[in-house]
């Protein structure tokens, strides 16, 4: 069931607001096309609200200890755990992927903060010795400040904590405003971070659009920015804050991935790892792959028998079990995926599956105003210059690229595109593997497993156009702390590294 209070409005200062703006906006069941809730659109005002508190609680909560930060989210974790179910069906609900893969983003979310908070408990720190026997010398991390979180639609509830959960544990304030396409799992968690009676502005959620979010980078007092989701979107914010001393960002963005099938491959596990990296979440995973470059030696048979599943995944009510693909999240993706489908076209693709309309005989009864696409695959020839082969698509929009020649050609191709955030090699040539996992421009690498997944205890990010850092797990305390580096003497007396001396001399020569 949706939220029982309508219109909702934002998370500040530990109290639930309506906000400045008299804007709202709708969360929708992209299968269904259905309202699920009204939200208040936040407005830059808001956001300034909810940085002011942030900024005035941060000296209160870096006081307290590691563990007694992560004590709020032991809270968290459990009713994650406790509402598993229900809370998976809200996100399929809301983002419209199936349920296997709702339910996978709520334990994702209770396996991250878990991570974070057990980290409490972990050592923190470097002791590094010196040169001088008399000096102990390590490095400490201190919280940066307010932290502003952008999280996307595609894993509504997982993503947000990738974010917080270690940026609070670490002693940091959080600024989060959730994707405008899943307000309602925003909503949720926000409810259970307030459940646990955190201090007051330590968590602030602003609900709402692009501006919102805008205003958190725009804002001064916001020491590091986390985002996730679009390259356009996650160009901008480089480009405001990177050259900014005393601002710090950790940016993960889409990419044009591929996975690698070379002549020594088992066609079993390259057709399945295709189609799940292809069609999982109706390719709107930012680690789907549009590319499929395939040995010649292999490329007929991995052809037919991949177009052969294309042709029959199961398209569906992402609430049943049976389906393999939901809808795209909405109407602005499906013009999106189109679009780029005409391209291809346009290019000189030689079409092979052509789903992008589904017949009213696939569309679930009650589902006609859903967002329905099915997979598209072609293939064509490899020109570098092709956008179809270098722009990201994100839906079930993918090329089989053939090549010829070694391993080196394939990552040749592989690495040919501006992205670098993840890729997979399928072969039983250790040396093939070997050579991938040491070429291949990609944050994310897999052998011989789809071109998806996400270990919470791995960072998460990309190289290239596609990131920088990595939002999650351990890599995310390099950019919520700043380290300092302390060197304490024990001696009565000072002794300089480096052979530097100590003496003091004054003019007459005497020390």
């Amino acid at each position: 069931m949706p939220p029982a209070a309508d219109p909702h409005g934002h998370y500040v200062d530990g109290e639930w607001i309506d906000g400045a703006g008299a804007e709202t906006f709708q969360s929708e069941n992209p299968a269904t096309g259905e309202s699920l809730a009204t939200f208040s659109r936040g407005t830059p005002e808001d956001v300034e609200a909810a940085v002011t508190a942030a900024d005035e609680a941060f000296e209160e909560w870096r006081a307290l200890s590691y563990v007694d930060r992560a004590e709020y989210l032991w809270e968290v974790y459990h009713e994650l755990r406790d509402r598993h179910q229900e809370l998976g069906e809200v996100v399929t609900k809301e983002c419209g992927k199936e349920i296997s893969e709702g339910k996978a983003d709520v334990t994702e979310a209770w396996h991250m903060v878990e991570w974070a908070a057990g980290n409490a408990r972990h050592p923190h720190g470097d002791v590094v010795p010196s040169e001088i026997p008399a000096k102990d010398s390590y490095m400490r991390r201190r919280p940066r400040g307010v932290v502003g979180c952008i999280t996307p639609w595609n894993f509504p509830v997982a993503i947000p904590f990738w974010h917080v959960a270690v940026t609070l544990v670490e002693g940091n304030t959080v600024v989060w405003k959730p994707a405008e396409q899943t307000p309602w799992c925003g909503q949720i968690v926000a409810e259970m971070i307030d459940d646990t009676g955190i201090p007051d502005g330590v968590v602030n959620v602003v609900q709402g659009f692009g501006d919102a979010g805008n205003a958190i980078v725009e804002d001064d007092r916001v020491d590091t920015v986390l985002f996730t989701g679009s390259a356009e979107v996650g160009h901008g914010i480089a480009e405001k804050l990177g050259g900014q001393p005393g601002r710090e960002v950790a940016l993960e963005m889409g990419g044009k991935n591929a996975i690698v099938i070379t002549e020594r491959a088992d066609l079993d596990i390259a057709v399945h790892a295709a189609v799940m990296s292809s069609f999982k979440t109706t390719g709107q995973r930012c680690v789907s792959s549009e590319r499929l470059i395939v040995h010649t030696d292999v490329y007929e048979e991995f052809k037919r028998r991949f177009v052969e599943l294309a042709e029959d995944v199961a398209v569906g009510d992402p609430l049943d079990p049976e389906t393999f693909m939901g809808p795209a999240i909405d109407e602005r993706q499906v013009e999106k995926f189109r679009k780029y489908n005409q391209v291809a076209r346009d290019e000189g693709a030689e079409v092979l599956v052509d789903r992008e309309e589904l017949p009213a005989s696939e569309i679930p009864d009650g589902h006609a105003e859903g967002h329905w696409v099915g997979p598209f695959v072609y293939e064509i020839e490899y020109e570098p210059t092709l956008r179809c082969l270098t722009e990201e698509v994100f839906g079930p929009h993918v090329a089989l690229v053939e090549y010829e020649g070694p391993i080196e050609r394939a990552v040749e191709i592989h690495n040919d595109v501006p992205y670098g955030l993840a890729g997979a090699v399928i072969s039983e040539d250790y040396r093939q593997l070997n050579y991938y996992r040491d070429h291949a421009e990609a944050g994310l690498a897999y052998a011989n497993l789809p071109c998806i997944g996400a270990e919470v205890q791995l960072p998460f990010g990309g190289v290239k156009k596609s990131g920088k850092g990595a939002p999650s797990a351990r890599e995310v305390i390099e950019s919520v702390t700043e380290r300092t580096a302390w060197t304490l003497n024990n001696d009565e007396d000072i002794e300089m590294a480096q052979g530097l001396s100590a003496e003091i001399t004054t003019g007459d020569g005497e020390d």
